[in-house]
């Protein structure tokens, strides 16, 4: 698993180098990650470094300072390199070697700048003032034809947004360490943060890449290691892989029966809702369960029967099981809440979603539960709880209200979203990040609570709430890798297409 530390963690691990000294070092590295990254991109992108166009948005701090020496990497590589200045100083060092090595310096900073005096390879527009600012007009100008811009205004101290120049259409953006407006503990994004092709940050990953909308603007992450290891201590937080999938994925024994694969009670659907239990139980059979038993009521019965025969139907809760899922499709129906609370309380592992979230209580929780809210839903179990929270902060910081969910109930909190946050009440978290908009589709999260209960019944894994957060996370990426055995699709896929390829996912992650 990747760790991701916040901001404030990298800056601290920061600081015992540049109290030696070593600050200059590490700028370097940085840079020469920087350049290099972008020439990457460049050449898969354009088919070429050399002749290309290259502007870098270039703020005052050291975010600033690491684009400068960068941009004056690629010069030498026989990039034509502008750097337009946003704010009221640059890094001297970093101007300096930019200057030496050929490139071109421009004056943006909004704003009525007329009485400034520029050097003289500092290009102005006195031609006019679209929003009162010449200089700003000479700063969208020098962006026009650019192959790529590097954004480093704004770096991991950095809160709120600023104001950016229009960038020219079909220009690759390279975040410099994380989008310019993106707080790098959470992830919440200011409107004016640009959307990066790559992010190219320094030191460690950082948490507001993994997740919220930094996560969705930040493109391709790549991170350039610049001798922080030592000092970085604990993550953050982690990010699950395709690797990590693979190794944390349940296996059959070879002389594996349907008991010894896992055998899962499912509370599922209702005369209003039958849909919801075909698709949970379509994606458990099609994890690898061995035996289904499903709790059904009604329509919710009769269609199972037919679509997943494979089910074998339960007249009450009182069967043996070796997990329980509870909750797509029973909306309001009495009995299937009732006996939605009867599974809860067996004390068997159990995932928890859809209606029957909205019955559970913080004295229902314990260890082995999973909990699966989308932020809605969280809203409503942290309201219920006490907690005074709307539905924007849950997506500005969703990290943090995970955790204060899990441990105001006791359990594993699985916060589903552009990013699949699953955290333990201790604080332990690993996030997910397969999938995308594809899932975005009614009963996409009857599926995922399918896959879950398959995980749970298989139970060999199930040791605490840490490795019960993992086994969370890798059943959220089987979910998410569906979509890839479909095929590409720019709109959502169907949730019943996403639970007929479940298994389709778990063989492409175990081969």
């Amino acid at each position: 698993m990747i760790p991701a530390y916040t901001g404030a963690q990298v800056r601290a691990a920061e600081q015992p180098l540049l109290d030696a000294g070593a600050g200059p070092g590490l700028m370097r590295r940085a840079a020469h990650g920087l350049a290099r990254h972008t020439a990457e991109l460049l050449r898969r992108e354009r088919g070429r470094v050399y002749g290309t166009r290259a502007a870098a948005l270039v703020g005052t701090g050291n975010n600033g300072g690491d684009a400068l020496f960068a941009m004056a990497f690629l010069t030498r590589r026989g990039v034509a390199c502008t750097a337009v200045l946003l704010g009221e100083k640059a890094h001297d060092a970093g101007l300096a070697a930019f200057r030496r090595a050929g490139g071109r310096v421009v004056d943006g900073r909004p704003g009525n700048n007329a009485g400034a005096q520029p050097r003289e390879d500092e290009d102005t527009d006195d031609g006019g003032t679209d929003d009162g600012s010449p200089r700003w007009r000479a700063a969208v100008a020098a962006l026009a034809g650019a192959d790529v811009v590097i954004d480093a205004v704004l770096g991991t101290g950095a809160r709120g947004g600023i104001e950016l120049p229009l960038l020219p259409n079909g220009a690759l953006v390279v975040a410099c360490d994380l989008p310019s407006g993106v707080d790098a503990d959470t992830g919440n994004a200011a409107d004016s943060a640009l959307e990066a092709d790559l992010t190219v940050t320094f030191g460690a990953l950082k948490t507001g890449l993994a997740v919220g909308r930094g996560h969705l603007l930040a493109g391709r992450v790549e991170v350039v290691d610049i001798g922080l290891g030592p000092h970085l201590g604990d993550p953050d937080l982690y990010v699950i892989e395709r690797s990590d999938v693979a190794r944390l994925l349940p296996r059959p024994a070879r002389d594996a029966h349907k008991y010894s694969r896992g055998v899962l009670g499912l509370v599922a659907g209702c005369d209003r809702y039958p849909g919801a239990a075909v698709l949970s139980a379509t994606a458990a059979v099609n994890a690898g369960l061995g035996m289904l038993r499903t709790v059904a009521l009604g329509r919710a019965a009769e269609l199972l029967a037919h679509a997943v025969p494979e089910a074998v139907p339960a007249e009450d809760t009182d069967v043996r099981v070796q997990a329980w899922a509870v909750g797509p499709g029973i909306g309001d129906d009495a009995g299937q809440l009732a006996a939605a609370k009867r599974a809860i309380a067996s004390g068997l592992p159990c995932v928890v979603d859809a209606s029957a979230l909205r019955r559970f209580e913080p004295s229902d929780g314990r260890g082995n539960i999973v909990l699966t809210p989308h932020a809605g839903e969280l809203q409503d179990l942290l309201t219920r709880a006490g907690l005074d929270v709307e539905a924007g902060d849950i997506a500005a910081d969703p990290v943090r209200w995970a955790r204060r969910a899990a441990s105001t109930y006791s359990s594993v909190v699985l916060l589903k979203g552009p990013a699949t946050v699953c955290a333990a009440p201790d604080g332990y978290t690993v996030v997910c990040n397969a999938g995308g908009p594809e899932l975005a589709t009614a009963g996409s999260g009857d599926v995922l609570t399918g896959i879950i209960g398959k995980f749970l019944a298989t139970g060999n894994q199930l040791g605490d709430t840490r490795s019960l957060v993992q086994v969370a996370a890798t059943a959220a990426a089987v979910h998410g890798l569906t979509v890839h055995t479909i095929g590409s699709a720019a709109t959502p896929q169907s949730a019943r297409a996403l639970a007929e390829r479940v298994s389709a996912a778990v063989d492409t992650v175990g081969n």
